[in-house]
């Protein structure tokens, strides 16, 4: 009771289109009914999966095909390319306000750049220190890290990637993102934040000056 067409065919050995004749003026009871499209809405859901999983698979596919032919295109950078790379860099993550005391701006201005992804730091860092000629000794840094990551670790961590020297490595600050409110997950920055800082007040008004300039081409 409650086979399909298809269960009867294999069965019988007869047609499909046969048995549909024979069975076509047959009242099915309901629990059969019922059957019949749990087993149906069963092999739908499946199917559905299935098509899914293939479909994701193919975009991931396209996905990995795209960004390789683009980063591709990324070739040897230049001292130009450098130079604009890095601007629009401090144009984007740098810290760009000049500092006002008793409504008068102070004639001291550091560059600064905070970001807690690795390779934007060291494109910036070799912004700094091919086109600016900035060397490694004059580069500052400190870690803005969350209650549950390790100083030491991280103080490792982000010694390796820049290179810029433990000594250069200057007080880390714990704290709790207000924004956020300790909603995020506790593992989006795994790598807590690294703060750039050039105690240079020329090389502050030279980026600017850099951002400026690439304002003029908008």
């Amino acid at each position: 009771m409650g086979k399909s067409y298809g269960e009867i065919s294999a069965v019988l050995g007869i047609s499909k289109s046969t048995i549909h004749q024979w069975l076509s003026g047959l009242e099915i009871p309901k629990t059969a009914r019922n059957r019949i499209q749990q087993r149906v809405y069963g092999k739908l859901i499946k199917g559905l999966i299935k098509r899914n999983k293939r479909q994701t698979a193919i975009a991931i596919t396209r996905a990995r095909r795209t960004q390789t032919l683009a980063s591709k295109k990324i070739l040897a950078i230049n001292s130009r390319e450098l130079l604009i790379a890095g601007a629009v860099l401090y144009w984007a993550e740098g810290y760009k306000r000049l500092v006002i005391k008793n409504g008068r701006e102070v004639t001291y201005h550091v560059v600064s750049l905070t970001n807690s992804d690795s390779d934007l730091v060291k494109l910036f860092l070799r912004f700094l220190k091919e086109y600016c000629e900035i060397p490694n000794h004059k580069i500052k840094a400190n870690l803005r890290l969350f209650e549950h990551q390790i100083e030491n670790e991280l103080l490792n961590y982000w010694h390796k990637e820049t290179g810029i020297p433990m000594i250069n490595f200057t007080k880390t600050y714990y704290g709790k993102s207000i924004s956020s409110k300790n909603k995020r997950p506790y593992n989006r920055l795994p790598h807590g934040v690294i703060q750039i800082r050039v105690g240079s007040t020329s090389l502050f008004h030279q980026i600017i000056g850099y951002i400026e300039g690439l304002r003029k081409l908008v």
